[in-house]
């Protein structure tokens, strides 16, 4: 190997290294408000039916701006939108950790969730460029899944230590210091955004009504649950989110550089991929909430027993998301996710056991492992669906598009299957508030499972391993 070749590789190496850093904050900050919500609270003297957006807020603008943001990683550049994310992240979470006031938190998480929806598909469509489509850039797609496994058990055990000692404000507080950290090595180690010759323009009206369109579609699944289906305000947000989206779609029509061109959804990897995103995030991405649900409530663990129930799963899924790269590259994409899938659907079946008022942590620890692994492995199968075959100047779009899906999916699914779950044990269980709250983990596994065995199906629709992909024309 030449010494270019191997500086080359090196330098590849540290991007890599801080795009799944960065993709760790992301994950990280999902799971380190929820502990430290109750402290906010009581802090801030929110009353209950306003705390909850502390987390809505986020998650609201993060779904909403997805699309927006992976559309401008590809016009203004990838690093570019990385490094700015970033410092728009850092900003917000000062600003939440020095909040005195409830409306001020509530508008820094907002801030925070575009900062994650210019951050995640920037961040992605990085990868994608940085790494060769094939085993290698399936390796890359390993690792910052990995990254991302293993945010979600740290934000946890970090949110139940960092609260205890230190207050709820050092939550926002950290994320200042790594996303100050990771903005500083970008501009050493990550390459800079290849100079655009061809002119290119902002479909700045499709982007507003596409981000109205999931914004608002976003708010209203959030908080249906909450308010009530039939409550005015959830109407009329999911009428304007329909008004909104038929506004894109004419636009786009007419647009000369449209925001999501229409070529690619002529590319089966892309579309199988956002589908099986959809539904994975609307099964598997809502365990974790049953899961929660089933620890806190039924077993009677406090917040950081419950973070120590999920670094197994965790390091289950960590393990997955690795095997997903090898699989994918022994056996092809498709066949992987029908593996992770089929793995995935058994563990969750075994996890059944566990859920009842008897149950112990043991009884459930199998199905856990298995289940996570399954997951891992489709989560990164799906990841590197989603990019092959698309253009360099387009993963950002295309990495918004699955990522949405992913937002829209978890929101739907979770909704879905809290209604369904407890419906069909309330009848069964009437009285008892421990029993119902496992009888509905009970179902909500159940549905999980089935659900994910559409996904299975979709996964057929895509190229088998032999078949050539050639990016979509323009």
């Amino acid at each position: 190997m030449s010494q270019y070749q191997g500086d080359h590789h090196y330098q590849l190496g540290l991007s890599l290294a801080l795009l799944a850093f960065a993709q760790l904050i992301i994950s990280l900050d999902i799971n380190i408000v929820f502990v430290a919500l109750p402290e906010i609270g009581k802090d801030l003297a929110f009353s209950d039916q306003t705390l909850q957006w502390v987390v809505s807020a986020y998650t609201v603008f993060c779904g909403g701006f997805l699309l927006f943001g992976g559309r401008a990683a590809d016009l203004l550049g990838q690093r570019r939108m990385f490094i700015g994310a970033l410092w728009l992240y850092a900003i917000s979470s000062l600003i939440g950790g020095l909040a005195w006031r409830p409306e001020v938190i509530i508008a820094a998480r907002a801030v925070q969730g575009i900062g994650g929806a210019f951050l995640f598909p920037a961040t992605l469509s990085l990868i994608n460029r940085l790494f060769s489509e094939g085993p290698e850039r399936n390796r890359a797609l390993a690792a910052w899944g990995g990254a991302g496994a293993s945010g979600l058990t740290i934000g946890s055990l970090a949110g139940g230590l960092l609260t205890n000692y230190l207050g709820w404000s050092s939550v926002f507080y950290v994320n200042v210091l790594l996303a100050g950290i990771v903005i500083i090595a970008a501009f050493i180690v990550i390459p800079a955004d290849p100079v655009r010759h061809e002119k290119r323009s902002f479909d700045f009206p499709s982007a507003l009504s596409v981000t109205a369109a999931s914004t608002l579609l976003v708010f209203s699944l959030v908080q249906g649950p909450e308010y009530g289906w039939g409550e005015p305000i959830i109407k009329y947000a999911l009428l304007l989110a329909l008004v909104s989206f038929i506004m894109f779609t004419i636009i786009e029509s007419k647009s000369r550089d449209p925001l999501m061109p229409l070529h690619l959804f002529r590319n089966k990897n892309l579309v199988a991929s956002v589908t099986v995103t959809f539904i994975y995030m609307g099964t598997f991405g809502a365990l974790p909430y049953f899961e929660t649900v089933l620890f806190q409530n039924v077993m009677h663990y406090n917040a950081l027993e419950t973070g120590l129930a999920f670094i197994i799963p965790s390091l289950a899924i960590f393990i997955g998301t690795q095997a997903g790269a090898r699989l994918t590259n022994a056996i092809g994409t498709r066949n992987a996710i029908i593996a992770g899938c089929i793995i995935g659907i058994a563990g969750t079946l075994l996890m059944l056991p566990g859920a009842s008022i008897s149950a112990s942590y043991q009884s459930i620890l199998a199905g856990l492992i298995i289940s996570g692994l399954g997951q891992g492995i489709v989560w990164t199968a799906m990841w590197i669906a989603a990019a092959t075959g698309i253009d360099h100047s387009e993963q950002g779009i295309a990495s918004g598009m699955a990522s949405t899906t992913l937002n829209i999916g978890n929101a739907i699914g979770l909704a879905v299957l809290i209604a369904l779950a407890t419906t069909v044990a309330q009848r069964n269980i009437p009285e008892n508030e421990t029993a119902l709250l496992a009888t509905s983990t009970w179902y909500a596994f159940l549905y999980a499972a089935i659900g994910m065995v559409f996904a299975l199906l979709i996964s057929l629709i895509l190229p088998g391993r032999k078949s050539l992909i050639i990016p979509a024309s323009k």
